[in-house]
């Protein structure tokens, strides 16, 4: 603009006749101008590196990668460490931060690739390096493959029975899942691990309501720690400009007796930032996946994420829904292979069901997470809950919690109503959790796919709703009679007040006992014969065991209760 006034200025002199021979030259300088202009924007971007040559070295030595919690969720689980466990090649980092006028932002050892800041021109000298695959800028227009972008903002904060426990303001949002169920057998997160992934978490150090969390000695409930990856630090409880995590955390582990208690109040918790609240951008994405990282190496089981995109202040970076596919967006791809390595991810669906998009985001459209959509305390679907199918016509969202006129607590430390999937995705996220910690030896995949099919709509989903609504004291009794019954072994009776007997279907005169705690240690050795079949357990204190049962060359593992 300042360029077509300077223009018309010269032309409306008496001097134009003698200036337009030059008219010519200061448009080609005007185009020069736009062009340096253009150059000197700030893109982002993701590098992706050839491969990871120190990869013999850590895959020898997996504890320089993993922690030793994070390795036995993987042997649970039968999960083989691999490429992506290795972290990112420091030299090649190094050389990408080197580069002239690059910022690397973020990176990800699990997409073997960093997000760096810098000029196109800048950005597409790295492709010179060895060291550098293929670059994938976050303008899809700079990219190959040019696609069409459809806009849409998307921000969710922006917002049966009479059980043992009084959950006062929160009884519909536990209840409706059956989750009193679980927690009245004492299912309520004990020993789970959860990574709430978000925007910030000011006041959970400080608000009675998360004092359980807060308390250093108590054996479990309490907060193991959390990272701020958009600002670098480790001090999480800072004003983020967001307390979007506080709530959402508080549906999960908030705990003020009689009055509001979370669906997972037992759990152990890792509070990550990955939203930055003043800003939407590609590097968000980024960052989540560095986080979701972290969680895996500090062997978390169970990530919530309240958090989805699909516009950025940039609209050249705005995703369109054919992009909702599971395969495009950077955080997808991320999710996708944080279940591959064994948690399980829990994902808000998104608020948009009004709004002419009306989709889901990402990382919601990635196959492999529990996508939850939301109802009210009536289970009426909320208007607002985004709707499926992702783009390659997946169903999505699977399943349905409450999220509309939800109990959470506030910014003041306040018990308060609120509305969004944002909530509706962590009241979902600790009843996984409790129902994973009944069944530790179950595969992610195993629990994630028989909480869709115990959902009311699992033969009939629709494109709001999913599979409906699950109901988890279906799932605990189908994976019961499962487990007792596994090849025609059971433990009878279970849960035992002091002394049990396996019963088998044929013939069994011997069998090898060994009861084994959660943390897997063994507590008892033994063989056990027919003439003696019942095995005392009196010493033991009240929990959840394991059996390993081995007879006629077969070994089975049984879970055991002791009242």
């Amino acid at each position: 603009m300042v360029f077509a006034f300077l223009l018309k200025s010269i032309r409306n002199t008496y001097f134009s006749s003698l200036i337009a021979p030059m008219k010519n030259s200061i448009f080609i300088l005007f185009i020069c101008f736009c062009t340096s202009f253009m150059n000197a924007q700030q893109e982002d971007a993701w590098v992706y590196f050839v491969d990871k040559p120190s990869s013999a070295t850590f895959l020898a030595n997996p504890l320089t990668m993993l922690t030793q919690r994070s390795l036995d969720r993987r042997t649970r689980q039968a999960i083989v460490l691999d490429l992506k466990d290795v972290p990112l090649e420091a030299s090649y980092v190094s050389s990408i931060a080197n580069a002239t006028g690059i910022t690397v932002k973020a990176r990800s050892k699990w997409l073997n690739a960093v997000h760096v800041r810098g000029t196109q021109a800048n950005i597409n000298l790295l492709l010179n390096l060895a060291s550098v695959s293929s670059i994938d800028f976050g303008d899809n227009s700079l990219n190959k493959a040019e696609k069409k972008k459809n806009k849409k903002r998307q921000k969710f904060e922006k917002i049966r029975k009479i059980s043992t426990l009084n959950y006062g303001q929160t009884a519909s949002q536990v209840e409706m899942l059956n989750g009193d169920f679980l927690h009245d057998l004492g299912y309520t997160g004990n020993t789970m691990h959860i990574a709430v992934i978000d925007a910030g978490f000011k006041g959970v150090d400080t608000f009675s309501a998360f004092s359980r969390l807060q308390d250093a000695n108590m054996a479990n409930g309490e907060i193991l720690g959390g990272y701020d990856f958009v600002n670098r630090n480790t001090n999480f409880y800072a004003n983020t400009g967001s307390t979007h995590g506080l709530s959402v955390l508080s549906t999960i582990g908030g705990y003020i007796d009689s009055q509001f208690i979370g669906t997972a109040p037992d759990a152990q918790f890792y509070l990550f930032i990955t939203e930055d609240a003043a800003n939407e951008s590609p590097l968000e994405e980024s960052l989540w996946v560095e986080a979701a990282e972290r969680a895996d190496s500090l062997g978390v089981d169970v990530v919530n994420t309240s958090l989805g995109y699909t516009t950025f202040d940039d609209s050249s970076y705005d995703y369109s829904y054919s992009d909702m596919n599971g395969t495009t967006a950077f955080i997808s791809r991320g999710a996708e292979i944080a279940f591959s390595r064994g948690m399980l991810l829990v994902t808000s669906a998104g608020n948009e069901g009004n709004d002419a998009w009306k989709y889901i985001s990402a990382p919601a459209d990635a196959p492999s997470v529990l996508t939850v959509g939301a109802v009210d305390a009536a289970e009426v679907i909320a208007n607002f809950s985004s709707f499926g199918p992702s783009s390659d016509n997946r169903t999505k969202p699977e399943i349905l919690a409450q999220g509309k006129n939800v109990y959470v607590i506030n910014s003041s430390g306040n018990i308060g109503l609120s509305n969004g999937t944002s909530f509706s995705s962590p009241v979902m996220a600790g009843m996984v959790a409790c129902l994973w910690q009944a069944f530790p030896m179950k595969k992610a995949t195993e629990i994630r796919q028989i909480i869709i099919e115990s959902a009311d709509l699992y033969s009939n989903p629709t494109a709001q709703r999913g599979y409906g609504i699950p109901d988890y004291e279906v799932i605990y009794n189908t994976l019961s009679v499962s487990e007792n019954t596994y090849n025609s072994v059971g433990i009878l009776p279970n849960p035992v007040q002091s002394k049990f007997k396996v019963q088998f279907k044929g013939n069994v005169v011997k069998y090898q006992l060994k009861i084994i705690d959660v943390s897997g240690k063994v507590l008892m050795e033994r063989s056990v014969s027919s003439s003696a079949p019942y095995v005392d357990i009196s010493n033991l204190n009240s929990g959840m065991y394991f059996a390993e049962i081995t007879f006629n060359l077969k070994k089975r593992t049984l879970r055991l209760i002791k009242k």
